[in-house]
């Protein structure tokens, strides 16, 4: 299976992303929370080729739900990280696709349809922008940087703190940035857009395929605590370019 295989079939979601009829189908999952009919026809679409190119691989994908998998191989996907943006035709949308092998990320894929811009990666081959190599920023310390924020804004009882925390890195950082798209912000964090990014509350199918994008970058990516990710669960993720890891972290 060569991932170029897989970058295009992922860009073949283009179509469905591009289709405003299918936006305006909404369904509320939970605060916050949407799901439009692109999203479930790019899962459907994707899971079905997928399972053309590698009948062995099983899937994981965000409008399934986090579930049990009876295997070691699978595909974790994220049709649209930032649905609402697409709702709102604000253009930072992406479509992620990660595969998990026995406890790791080994590839990992995240489409942004409105710039053309593919970054993908492979385990132990680097980062890659567009076929052209990428690496994290060279800032030494947050006041060298921008840093990319999300809100966990399914969870607005974190509201306090996280806001808290973001103030924190506001104060000590040049700036920060919020697209509104996880996938993206840690695809920017490999490419050295911006220094590092957080967020309080992840799920899987949001930092699977960047998880990979960053360290094969040169980067770093934990929990809060600076534990490694819990590929199969919810949790905190902070990422950097590995020389302000400790910086940023300790403000979280």
């Amino acid at each position: 299976m060569e991932i170029q295989e897989i970058i295009d079939l992922v860009k073949k979601t283009k179509t469905f992303v591009e289709n405003r009829d299918m936006v305006d189908h909404i369904k509320v999952k939970g605060p916050a929370d949407y799901v439009t009919q692109v999203d479930t026809n790019i899962q459907n679409f994707l899971s079905r080729e997928l399972r053309k190119l590698a009948p062995h691989v099983e899937f994981l994908g965000e409008e399934e739900g986090l579930h049990e998998m009876s295997c070691d191989t699978f595909w974790i996907l994220d049709p649209i990280d930032g649905t609402t943006n697409l709702i709102h035709n604000y253009l930072h949308s992406t479509v992620s696709l990660g595969l998990y092998d026995r406890g790791q990320i080994v590839m990992g894929i995240v489409y942004d349809p409105f710039r053309e811009e593919i970054f993908y990666a492979e385990k132990g081959k680097g980062s890659f922008c567009n076929g052209k190599p990428i690496h994290v920023s060279q800032a030494e310390s947050l006041e060298e940087t921008i840093i990319a924020v999300g809100t966990a804004p399914y969870n607005k009882e974190m509201a306090s703190k996280n806001f808290a925390s973001i103030q924190k890195v506001f104060e000590k950082s040049q700036d920060i940035r919020r697209t509104g798209t996880a996938a993206m912000d840690l695809a920017y964090t490999a490419c050295g857009r911006v220094g590092g990014y957080f967020e309080a509350r992840l799920q899987p199918w949001d930092f699977a395929a960047g998880s990979l994008l960053v360290e094969e970058a040169g980067g770093q990516i934990t929990d809060f605590a600076g534990n490694s990710l819990n590929l199969l669960q919810p949790g905190a993720v902070v990422a950097t370019n590995r020389k302000l890891h400790e910086e940023l972290r300790e403000l979280l």
